[in-house]
C-alpha cells in the first residue's frame, strides 16, 4: 500500500479480495468537501436574513462575509482543476470578498442572503462533483497561486487546502458568530 494512501473498508475488502485498486487525490478530498458543505448548510440555515451581514463586534466577520468569501473562491479551484464551466467569479464579489478585504458592517452592502448561500453551495457543489474525475497528472502541477506555492507546492495541495481547511476556517467564525447572536450551536 502506498504512504498517504487511507483506504475505506470496501478498500480493504477489495484488497482481501486480490482486487486491486486506486483511490485518487479527487476521490478522497470530495467526501470532505461534501460534509463541509452539510455543514455550512447547518450553519445558515436557521440565521435570520436580516442580520446575515451583521457584525456584533468590530474583530467578528459576519456570515455574509464569510460564505461571499468562500463563493468567491469555488470558481478559482474548479479553474485549478481544468474546470471553466463555472467561468469567472461572481461579478462583484472579488471587490466584496477578497483576501485581506474587511467585513463591512453596513446593511445592504453585500448581497442577500440567499444570493451569497445560493452562489456558496452552486460553486463548491461543482468542485465535489468533478473533483473524483481529475486526473493525478493535475493533482501534481505546480500550484499556479504563487503567493502560497511554497507552502503548497502542487495543484493538489493548494485543491485540498482550499476545500477543507479555508473553507473550515470561515465556517468556524460563523459557529463563533452564531454564539455571539445568542443562535447556538448548529449540531
Amino acid at each position: 500500500m502506498r504512504a498517504g494512501f487511507i483506504p475505506s473498508t470496501s478498500d480493504c475488502k477489495a484488497k482481501r479480495a486480490g482486487i486491486l485498486f486506486h483511490m485518487s487525490t479527487g476521490k478522497i478530498i470530495a467526501p470532505g468537501l461534501r460534509m463541509t458543505l452539510g455543514y455550512a448548510d447547518k450553519l445558515v440555515q436557521t440565521i435570520p436574513a436580516e442580520k446575515f451581514s451583521h457584525m456584533p463586534r468590530a474583530d467578528l466577520n459576519s456570515p455574509g462575509f464569510c460564505i461571499g468569501h468562500l463563493a468567491l473562491y469555488a470558481s478559482t479551484v474548479a479553474g485549478m482543476l481544468g474546470n471553466k464551466e463555472l467561468g469567472d467569479a461572481p461579478a462583484g464579489y472579488g471587490e466584496l470578498f477578497n483576501h485581506g478585504l474587511p467585513c463591512v458592517d453596513r446593511p445592504g452592502f453585500y448581497p442577500s442572503k440567499d444570493a451569497l448561500v445560493a452562489e456558496f453551495t452552486k460553486g463548491w457543489m461543482k468542485v465535489a462533483d468533478i473533483l473524483p474525475g481529475v486526473d493525478e497528472a493535475v493533482f501534481a502541477q505546480a500550484n499556479p497561486m504563487t503567493q502560497m506555492a511554497e507552502k503548497l507546492p502542487t495543484v493538489g495541495a493548494m485543491v485540498a487546502f482550499m476545500c477543507l481547511a479555508h473553507n473550515q476556517m470561515h465556517l468556524g467564525q460563523i459557529s463563533a458568530w452564531r454564539r455571539v447572536m445568542d443562535l447556538g450551536s448548529a449540531m
